[in-house]
């Protein structure tokens, strides 16, 4: 499979903040880290191709976090992708501190997140970061100065387009008051409906919504697997055909650390589920 013949490209395109142009169907960087998101993958030369791979299928959307290892994971995309295509767009995030395995902790202090904002251009070879997300909004600290001091930085040439993570309604609403925000990543899948207000305000709205975690079936499994062997697929690519059918705004960014996987669930850009089968999943 070569670029000139992208399987994501059958995802469909979105543009962010009327600036970036990505496949909807791009490539979650967080499970090229160690267990528990924690220390080096067991194999990074096999990581490096997971992330090679996807580019040569057509992703041309890869989402990573300063937290991914911590810093392991921005380290393995530019090790495997710098110079990066014309047409890649890299968001990276920051706003959680690591203490060990599985173990995450909100910090939205300003100089932090200029701190890792700088290491985070580092660590990835760039001038600028195209699409920085807040990754956790923090309690402790007004609003106005965490994203004001990322706006500040934005200004400054060093951050492209802000979004935002696990936020509700009201939230982006205050956010936006303070800064342009294009996107807003939450948990979402077919098991997992709860930001669902949220996806239809960014529809409403014209920001894209980045379901992470985005394959999951739980009790819908039976219904998943019938319709995945009517379609000689898988029941993950059926659960990403759902997402992108959902909804315009709706940009899944599946992730692993095998170039099968990668495969598989780049594929699901292809994979067109019936009306029916939709308000099946849609019901459940």
């Amino acid at each position: 499979m070569t670029r000139n013949s992208p399987v994501a490209a059958a995802s469909g395109e979105f543009v962010l903040g009327g600036a970036l142009t990505v496949r909807r169907l791009g490539f979650g960087a967080m499970r090229i880290t160690g267990p528990g998101i924690w220390g080096p993958p067991a194999d990074p030369d096999e990581a490096v191709r997971v992330l090679r791979r996807a580019v040569e299928l057509g992703v041309t959307f890869i989402d990573t976090a300063d937290s991914y290892g911590p810093y392991v994971s921005e380290g393995l995309i530019r090790t495997a992708l710098h110079p990066y295509p014309d047409d890649l767009v890299i968001g990276t995030k920051a706003g959680f501190v690591r203490t060990g395995p599985n173990e995450w902790h909100v910090v939205g202090h300003p100089k932090y997140l200029r701190q890792e904002v700088e290491m985070s251009l580092r660590r990835l070879g760039v001038e600028r970061l195209e699409l920085f997300q807040l990754h956790r909004i923090d309690p402790a600290v007004p609003l106005g100065d965490q994203l004001g001091e990322l706006r500040m930085m934005q200004q400054e040439g060093k951050i492209g387009q802000l979004g935002l993570s696990e936020v509700s309604v009201e939230q982006i609403r205050q956010a936006r008051e303070i800064a342009d925000i294009v996107s807003v990543q939450n948990l979402y899948n077919l098991m997992e409906r709860r930001s669902a207000d949220v996806l239809d305000y960014c529809a409403a709205e014209g920001l894209g919504f980045i379901p992470w975690y985005p394959i999951a079936a739980g009790e819908l499994s039976g219904t998943v697997a019938r319709i995945a062997a009517a379609h000689d697929a898988t029941p993950a690519q059926v659960a990403l055909a759902w997402l992108l059918a959902s909804s315009p705004v709706m940009l899944p960014i599946p992730g692993t650390g095998s170039v099968a996987h990668v495969e598989e669930n780049t594929a699901a850009a292809q994979l067109t589920l019936s009306d029916e089968e939709m308000r099946e999943l849609s019901a459940g």
